[in-house]
């Protein structure tokens, strides 16, 4: 798979304080610029038949005659569909019964049923048979005719297979459709290890989500001021994530002062101190639901940073460096937990969870856990071209004044990385001595 990059690594044609000109959306004349819903320069009609193909090849070669899909991430990587994504997060009422070959069939919330059906990836929505058990608790009801309407499909459509690959439900329904003679298997792995390589126009998709997630981010760096609560920073953050064409941002992780120590304290009412640390993580579903996931920790001003702040921060940058440095197509999870900067040990307790993480409609797969914690979280596998991931690191001590958070995230090529976040390092941190 050939993948195209448009100089990543240069910030010249790029206006941190406003609308931003991603490169990708460059033609040679330099005339295209950044739209705030959905760039015309994305295929999406390719984007979708794209991952529609990848998605039955798997099925295909696992021999499933079809999927049921409850998850949205999974049902728009395979159609492009989105409705009421925040709903379905916590309903599992909405479905979709994708075979191998055959009729993809939606099984949408009453009424709604137009906001996909102008979608050629879907070709025909009947109602669901769970919608209302979300709400009345009636699972044991409605279990029965939803098992007979997807067995009935796959005796159709299935190829002759009644294997069925279920990514998230109750095991009620489970249950049913193995007492109609299906073979259920959870698939939500399968379909992740699926997810993980990316297509050229899913590339494409996360280059324009991180530069939408820039924009929010220099939001915040330039609304940073004594007496501006941590809210208040989130809410500018937020705003500018909608205004660029993105859709919802999935954590709070904004927080300023001593409750940048320890990590994950989220945004707060909090009013931010002349000289204090704010630290921030985008976790930014943007634009076509593709995630932008980059942390980076500013200072409120007046005056400079002191040594101990400069020296938090060089020793995130450094890990940061480190770890993308040594990345390669190729290379095992576990060798890169085995040669990723070492943590000096007052840092270790409150290592961040991961040396670096996956990236595609969310946080995905692969997880590479640190080489102390490879036991616990660590799996097995190789970083492929088209993967992308988020290289992180948290340095702050325990019971320390503050901490900092840093992370860039990265495309991994046919000959090394590319780089997809580019906002810029603070220099007043890198500069002069410590």
């Amino acid at each position: 798979m050939s993948i195209v990059v448009f100089d990543p690594d240069s910030v010249d044609d790029v206006d941190f304080k406003d609308r931003m000109r991603h490169p990708a959306a460059a033609d040679p004349a330099g005339g295209m610029w950044l739209s705030d819903t959905e760039p015309s320069f994305i295929d999406a009609d390719a984007l979708r038949t794209g991952r529609l193909k990848k998605l039955r090849d798997w099925m295909r070669t696992a021999g499933y005659g079809a999927v049921v899909l409850f998850d949205p991430y999974n049902q728009r990587y395979a159609t492009g569909s989105r409705n009421m994504f925040g709903y379905f997060l916590r309903n599992s009422t909405r479905y979709f019964f994708i075979p191998t070959e055959g009729p993809i069939v939606l099984f949408e919330y009453p009424q709604s049923y137009h906001v996909s059906m102008v979608l050629d990836t879907i070709d025909e929505a009947r109602p669901s048979k769970l919608v209302w058990s979300s709400v009345s608790g009636k699972d044991d009801e409605t279990a029965g005719p939803f098992a007979d309407e997807i067995t009935d499909l796959l005796r159709q459509h299935g190829g002759g297979s009644m294997k069925i690959g279920m990514d998230r439900c109750s095991h009620l329904q489970a249950l049913a459709l193995e007492k109609r003679g299906c073979e259920v298997r959870d698939c939500q792995g399968e379909i992740l290890a699926v997810r993980a390589v990316k297509t050229p126009e899913e590339i494409k998709c996360l280059q324009v989500s991180m530069a939408g997630a820039e924009a929010a981010v220099a939001a915040v760096r330039e609304a940073i001021k004594p007496g501006v609560s941590e809210n208040d920073l989130f809410a500018i953050m937020y705003h500018e994530v909608i205004r660029q064409g993105g859709e919802f941002i999935e954590t709070r992780l904004l927080s300023s002062g001593q409750r940048t120590n320890p990590w994950f304290n989220e945004a707060s009412g909090r009013k931010i101190r002349p000289g204090e640390l704010v630290a921030l993580d985008t976790d930014t579903i943007g634009c076509y639901g593709y995630y932008s996931d980059f942390s980076r920790t500013f200072r409120c001003g007046p005056g400079k940073p002191t040594l101990y702040q400069k020296s938090l921060y060089r020793m995130a940058y450094e890990q940061v460096q480190h770890n993308i440095d040594i990345v390669k197509p190729g290379m095992a999870f576990r060798e890169i937990a085995e040669k990723a900067w070492k943590i000096p040990d007052r840092f270790v307790d409150q290592r961040y969870t991961s040396v670096m993480h996956g990236v595609g409609m969310h946080g995905e797969t692969p997880f590479i856990a640190h080489a102390i914690d490879y036991e616990t979280y660590g799996r097995d596998g190789y970083l492929v071209p088209g993967m992308v991931v988020s290289v992180e690191s948290y340095i702050g001590e325990k019971d320390g004044r503050e901490g900092v958070k840093l992370e860039d995230e990265i495309l991994i090529t046919e000959s090394g990385t590319e780089l997809l976040s580019r906002f810029p390092y603070e220099e007043e941190f890198l500069s002069g001595e410590t």
